[in-house]
């Protein structure tokens, strides 16, 4: 069911044109800072893929994409992606990038189960990227210099806007800070995970929190990841696991956690096997995609998402993801948001 939450006393900043045109100057500044801090060259994505070959991202395994039969190829039935977390391991592979350098690419997806509210979407928009690496570099230490790249392409654009709208000033702390999930869950054991993420972030500013994927010591997931492209299984010393993590601020306007990146370390033919085992669905080793990466056909890599509407949401302090990308809502939310004074694109 579709909830709005609405700030007391919210305004926006900036009015409807003024925030059209910071929207383009955000995606343009922030994508050429990430291009040139991470080396990545920016390529065409496609919008749907074949069913059944395992490409598509499938979330936590239980959202449905919207699919449709092709006339033209005998009623091949092509899925709307969720994500190009594994089409983008195949392109790094195609393309023969050295350790290094990669790609990212403008992701468009429609996520038809997504629960709609403030800060999500049927629609999705997020700079894909994916780097070649080392093999020897699957490592936490690898891992959070990629995230301080990031972080510091996240304070660069931070200061752009500030620059061109002083009334928007700089909250991002210097630096970020790196918990595990465990470690968030014996901080705060009384809380859910969402509020733990709220609580991290309200202290520290931006956090990075990673293992995201393997059982809590209560047995229960931080969040759920699918088993076939980050490594969340992967043991990191001190009884943790996971090479990967979610990156988060606080985003003082809504009062919570807002996550803007999801990335990881890939995984490698044993740990994609060992993390199909763990989720019960062995038999995946039979597709396309699997079998590339089992018979060692798929470069090693590292990559992820960053949300393009909840990066301006967040910079142009927007109280509702429907300000900064035009999606379809319910009546319902459309009507709350108009007596608040909030604007859907």
């Amino acid at each position: 069911m579709a909830v709005t939450t609405i700030p007391s006393g919210y305004r926006s900043i900036l009015g409807v044109k003024e925030t059209e045109q910071a929207i383009v100057r955000i995606k343009d500044f922030f994508q050429l800072a990430l291009s040139t801090e991470l080396n990545l060259t920016r390529v065409t994505a496609p919008l749907f893929v074949p069913r059944g070959k395992g490409i598509n991202d499938d979330l936590n395994g239980t959202e449905r994409p919207v699919k449709f039969p092709v006339k033209d190829m005998n009623e091949l039935e092509l899925e709307i992606v969720h994500s190009l977390a594994k089409w983008k391991r195949l392109k790094v592979t195609d393309l023969g990038c050295k350790p290094g350098f990669g790609i990212y690419t403008d992701m468009n997806a429609i996520r038809a189960d997504e629960e709609m509210d403030n800060i999500h979407s049927l629609y999705v928009d997020q700079w894909d990227w994916e780097l070649a690496m080392d093999e020897k570099d699957r490592t936490l230490y690898f891992l959070k210099d990629l995230v301080r790249g990031i972080y510091r392409c996240l304070k660069r654009t931070e200061f752009f806007i500030y620059d061109n709208y002083p009334a928007i000033e700089p909250v991002l702390p210097d630096e970020i800070t790196f918990i595990h999930a465990e470690e968030l869950y014996n901080r705060y054991p009384d809380l859910s995970p969402k509020e733990r993420e709220s609580e991290a972030t309200r202290e520290f500013g931006a956090v990075f929190i990673f293992g995201i994927g393997y059982a809590l010591p209560d047995g229960n997931l931080h969040d759920g990841r699918a088993p076939d492209y980050d490594d969340w299984i992967t043991e990191t010393g001190n009884g943790k696991r996971g090479l990967n993590g979610d990156l988060l601020v606080w985003n003082a306007v809504l009062g919570q956690a807002l996550e803007l990146s999801s990335m990881g370390i890939r995984v490698s033919p044993d740990s994609m096997r060992e993390q199909l085992d763990y989720r019960g669905c062995p038999e995946r080793a039979e597709l396309f995609f699997h079998k590339k990466l089992l018979a060692g056909e798929l470069t090693q890599t590292v990559g992820g998402g960053i949300g393009q509407s909840r990066l301006c949401m967040f910079f142009l302090r927007k109280a509702h993801i429907g300000e900064t990308q035009a999606s379809v809502w319910p009546d319902s939310m459309i009507d709350d948001c108009a007596k608040a004074g909030i604007h859907l694109l």
